[in-house]
């Protein structure tokens, strides 16, 4: 009884252990790629805005394409650490890549250089509009927003938080066919369970998602995405706009 019990307890820990970690798979790459594209994305946001500013642009306009240009630019600088990200979140008990050095070192020898790049297209693709929208909205929202006094500056943060929603939910397709598309290749059986299809190209996806899973399949994960989008969009334009006033 007593050799039973041990057993048990050994069998709970080790599966909380691997639940626990299973929450922060890929955290890693996230966050480091979280850093280099915020400051890659502020810092051509700022410049693009400032360069458009002698063609006189309507407002919506200017900043819509300041982010657009900015989120592609950011996009295309740090994509294989998106790639890395989405990779490691997708492994499973079989893990495809033991640690961050392995990964790097694998893609490059079985996939190449362009591996790391796989499925920038709609990355890119969705970025644009995404961004557009984004500081579009953001731009609109924030001086009504900011009259309202709401404790701690928050009237950032609630524009975020609103923009990031509206253009999360405008391009979340694009979003999920650039996932599908990262975890491609070699090791893709090892992924998910096995689960994934192959896919070829951003319409193709597109196509076989509505065939397979309906139209709805290509919102699939839209509730979770927004749960995360909202609040990191809240942080991150607070954080960008008292960071201005401190500069």
């Amino acid at each position: 009884m007593a050799q039973f019990t041990l057993s048990r307890r050994f069998f709970v820990k080790k599966a909380v252990r691997h639940l626990t970690q299973a929450f922060w798979k890929g955290n890693v790459p996230a966050e480091l790629l979280y850093i280099a594209y915020g400051a890659a994305q502020f810092t051509a946001y700022r410049t693009v805005n400032q360069l458009l500013q002698p063609f006189a642009l309507p407002g919506t306009v200017d900043t819509f394409l300041s982010g657009a240009i900015a989120g592609a630019v950011a996009t295309s600088l740090t994509y294989p650490l998106d790639l890395l990200r989405t990779r490691f979140a997708a492994q499973g008990i079989d893990r495809v890549y033991l640690n961050l050095r392995f990964s790097v070192v694998d893609i490059a020898r079985t996939e190449g250089f362009k591996g790391f790049f796989r499925g920038l297209g709609p990355a890119v693709g969705q970025v644009v509009p995404y961004m557009g929208l984004f500081f579009s909205a953001y731009e609109l929202l924030r001086p009504p927003l900011a009259d309202l006094s709401l404790p701690f500056g928050s009237g950032d943060a609630s524009a975020g938080i609103i923009s990031g929603v509206l253009a999360k939910s405008g391009v979340f397709p694009l979003d999920l066919i650039r996932k599908r598309l990262q975890v491609q290749g070699p090791t893709r059986s090892r992924y998910a369970g096995g689960s994934i299809p192959i896919y070829k190209g951003v319409w193709a996806t597109g196509r076989t998602i509505v065939s397979n899973e309906g139209f709805r399949g290509l919102y699939r994960g839209l509730g979770i995405g927004l749960l995360k989008s909202a609040p990191a969009s809240a942080v991150t334009m607070w954080t960008y706009e008292h960071a201005l006033k401190l500069l």
